[in-house]
């Protein structure tokens, strides 16, 4: 169901006053066709309200021709802002970057935020967004689940469908999504509310079986039967199963970039506001699927690039794979247990 403008501009101002905006700041809101009209105006009362300036860039699509899907994390990398200098200056300019275009992966995006620009990216539906509105509760949660992945040196991953996976920790820092941005340099998502870290290079090993109900992004897909992916020297070297592991192989093939097999970024949900089963309400055009990215207790891993980790990946191809009723361990100690943070057990 759809939401008010009060309702959002409510949700636009905490998360505002969450990111320490201040009356004379700068923000650019950064827009393209795809953006939504509701959160945009939206978001523009709530700065204003603020007494900060509002800058709105709107900047022309890319990658149309060579993207397989109209979700904007199918084919990262190469953005508007590519070799587009006016446009980058200005948003380094600017205090903080309102991001309803999505950015990701993007070399601009790095220069944007060494500058000490702060970028927010927002693109899910406004209801999305209004449900999952951050909170300081939210950033106490993850930093403290960070404190335990940054002290660990290995990771493992079971699960009663096959799973067991091992990862070395300890070269790449953390990805810790709350939902707003408090601090220059900093980039968050909103919604969140997930960590993650990148295993050491050539240290993934082992075997994860993807169960049916498990998902697929930007795919936006439960599976219907098991896909196994066996993992050897931090790239899976083969998928095995049916016509959704030929699916999944033949989209990565595509490519044509033997980087699309890698394993990238690896951690689990804290968000007890999202939902497994939404992504399955919605059009797959409609949402980029925060909800199971975020789920509490899941399994989140991904393949493809690493740059945005300060590795040397760069890749097009970005798949995120969450995975429900899988035990996390940090160092042989559980985190996740069975699809259940061990936290709300404590």
């Amino acid at each position: 169901m759809a939401v008010s403008d009060f309702e959002l501009v409510q949700a636009w101002r905490q998360v505002l006053e969450l990111s320490n905006l201040k009356a004379g700041d700068t923000v650019a809101l950064l827009t393209s066709g795809d953006t939504n009209a509701q959160t945009l105006r939206c978001a523009i009362i709530a700065v204003q309200e603020k007494g900060a300036i509002a800058n709105r860039l709107d900047l022309q699509p890319t990658n149309g021709a060579l993207s397989f899907s109209r979700d904007p994390l199918a084919y990262v990398g190469k953005t508007p802002l590519t070799d587009n200098r006016a446009a980058v200056e200005m948003l380094k300019a600017s205090t903080m970057v309102l991001d309803l275009m999505t950015l990701l992966f993007s070399a601009e995006q790095h220069e944007i935020l060494a500058a000490g620009g702060r970028i927010l990216l927002a693109v899910e539906p406004p209801e999305v967004l209004v449900r999952m509105t951050p909170t300081a509760e939210d950033r106490t949660r993850v930093l403290a689940a960070s404190a335990k992945l940054q002290a660990a040196k290995t990771m493992r991953v079971t699960s009663a469908a096959g799973t067991d996976a091992s990862f070395a920790l300890g070269d790449y820092p953390m990805l810790e999504e709350y939902g707003f941005v408090d601090a220059p340099g900093r980039w968050d998502h909103w919604p969140s509310g997930f960590l993650a870290t990148w295993s050491n290079e050539g240290s993934a090993e082992g075997t994860i079986v993807l169960a049916p109900g498990d998902i697929l992004l930007p795919q936006k897909s439960y599976l219907s039967a098991p896909v196994t992916c066996h993992l050897e020297k931090g790239f899976v070297r083969a998928i095995e199963g049916g016509f959704e592991a030929e699916h999944l192989r033949d989209y990565m093939d595509s490519f044509n970039d033997p980087e699309v097999y890698a394993v990238s970024h690896i951690g689990w949900g804290l968000q007890h506001r999202a939902h497994w089963s939404v992504m399955g309400f919605y059009d797959r055009e409609a949402s980029i699927g925060m909800d199971p990215r975020a789920c509490a207790g899941n399994f989140l891993w991904s393949t493809g690039p690493n740059n945005e980790a300060g590795g040397t990946r760069d890749t097009a191809c970005h798949i995120d794979i969450p995975m429900r009723n899988c035990t996390v361990m940090l160092d042989g100690v559980a985190v996740v247990q069975d699809g259940k943070l061990l936290e709300d057990q404590e």
